[in-house]
């Protein structure tokens, strides 16, 4: 074989070596969900635990949309943490408190990267890739502190950066770009404008000067570490207004939207026409149910809010200290993994050995209420003081206490009175199974 050939066939071997199934997405596998919707959920929760993955799912069970092969929307920002973050969030809240809210309050302080682009779920723990395989390559070479400078116009009040350590942080940009699209198949379009980081934008021309005075409280030479964040949003919503619920509301037709406290809703204000007055239509984020709300039952939030965080890399400075990325491992500066607690041969052996003797089967099986009465079963057992209720034989006699109240098996129904049945003979089966398996061994 030629070497250009070989060495072609070992470029797609190892791409294809690389895209092997990721322990997240096999843990939701074997508990049944569909690989498309496990990627879904995955990508929703920014690839964090297959828990919240898993509590994902079976919020949105009745989403119409979760089937529909819909990617998420990523950008890449730099954003500032530490002593300059505090005092960047101190002028956000003053200056919304004095001069009412504008167009930066619905973004956190950020330099921004690159415009939002597209990648299918399946590939985006390649964007992770990318992130830090970049990030270790301008760990060296990023500006330990960047120069910033005030800027104000009618409309407009942020920081502009210094020439020099805004090439930096395009070519960065440009090199995470390049990543992106060779490993994730990604078109991401860096930024090439002046970049700036916005403490105000849009507001009122009288408000100007109070901003401004607010703006000289703050301090750009004071100490900062500066994180890349990969941050994902729901494309389907971008114009979208956001807002947020102060109160439960208990659907009364079948056509309204139930809301928890705290819940976000998206709401298309073009679409709201023929709706009666105090009532909006929204999707829920939180399920992706869509429906009929009280809009006195809410606030306006952040358009931030529903966006998720995925990964970050933070820019030490050349001190000796190391990178710390989000649910990774600390590194030795050589790339090896460090662990502070390092074992003993003989503590290994051990452990080892005690891991041959020992063997657990796990076997998950009954009916949950939710399966049989529907997300609304909550509802179907709670009396009007909020005590529980067995509205059918099929409803477990009673509920345990909780600390949350009943509000709290929403995200962990409990097994139906057929379900607790089916477990024990699960139970029953797999403890002879078991027996005889011991006996047939000794």
């Amino acid at each position: 074989m030629a070497v250009a050939e070989t060495q072609l066939y070992s470029k797609i071997l190892n791409k294809v070596k690389n895209r092997s199934t990721c322990a997240l997405l096999e843990s939701l596998l074997s508990m049944g969900f569909p690989a498309h919707t496990a990627q879904k959920a995955l990508a929703a929760t920014g690839h964090k635990t297959a828990e919240e993955a898993s509590k994902w799912l079976h919020s949105h069970c009745n989403d119409p949309s979760l089937d529909d092969p819909i990617p998420q929307e990523y950008a890449l920002y730099l954003c500032p943490t530490g002593p300059l973050h505090d005092k960047l969030q101190e002028f956000w809240k003053e200056s919304k408190n004095q001069c009412a809210r504008n167009k930066a309050h619905e973004i956190f302080p950020h330099i921004t990267l690159c415009d939002f682009f597209t990648c299918e779920d399946r590939k985006v723990e390649f964007l992770h890739e990318a992130l830090k395989k970049v990030g270790d390559r301008f760990l060296n070479v990023f500006p330990p502190a960047i120069s910033l400078s005030l800027h104000s116009s009618v409309s407009y009040l942020g920081f502009f950066i210094n020439d020099a350590h805004a090439n930096v942080i395009k070519e960065f940009a440009v090199a995470f770009a390049t990543e992106a699209s060779v490993l994730a198949d990604c078109h991401v379009k860096p930024c090439t404008k002046q970049l700036h980081l916005t403490l105000a934008h849009k507001f009122y021309p009288h408000h100007q000067k109070t901003l401004e005075q607010l703006a000289k409280s703050i301090n750009p030479g004071q100490s900062c570490l500066w994180t890349a964040a990969l941050y994902s949003r729901d494309m389907r919503f971008v114009n979208y207004q956001i807002l947020q619920a102060l109160f439960q509301y208990k659907p009364q037709n079948i056509d309204e939207l139930m809301l928890n406290t705290g819940d976000l809703i998206y709401v298309d204000r073009s679409q709201q026409s023929d709706v009666s007055d105090g009532w909006v239509i929204g999707t829920s984020h939180r399920t992706g149910c869509r429906g009929f709300l009280p809009e006195n039952y809410t606030e306006k939030a952040n358009e931030s809010d529903t966006w998720v965080k995925h990964r970050e890399y933070t820019f030490t400075p050349a001190s000796g200290l190391l990178p710390k990325n989000e649910n990774e491992p600390r590194r030795k500066l050589n790339g090896e993994i460090h662990n502070p607690k390092t074992k003993s041969v003989t503590q290994t052996l051990a452990f080892q050995t005690v891991a041959l003797r020992r063997g657990l089967l796990v076997m998950r099986h009954g009916e949950r209420v939710d399966h049989v009465f529907g997300k609304s079963w909550i509802q179907q057992c709670l009396t009007a003081d909020g005590k529980y209720h067995r509205a059918d034989l099929n409803f477990p006699a009673s509920l345990p206490k909780r600390r949350d109240g009943i509000k709290h098996f929403e995200y962990d129904p409990p097994l139906s009175c057929c379900g607790v049945f089916q477990s024990r003979l699960v139970g029953k089966f797999e403890t002879a199974t078991l027996l005889k398996t011991s006996l047939f061994v000794s």
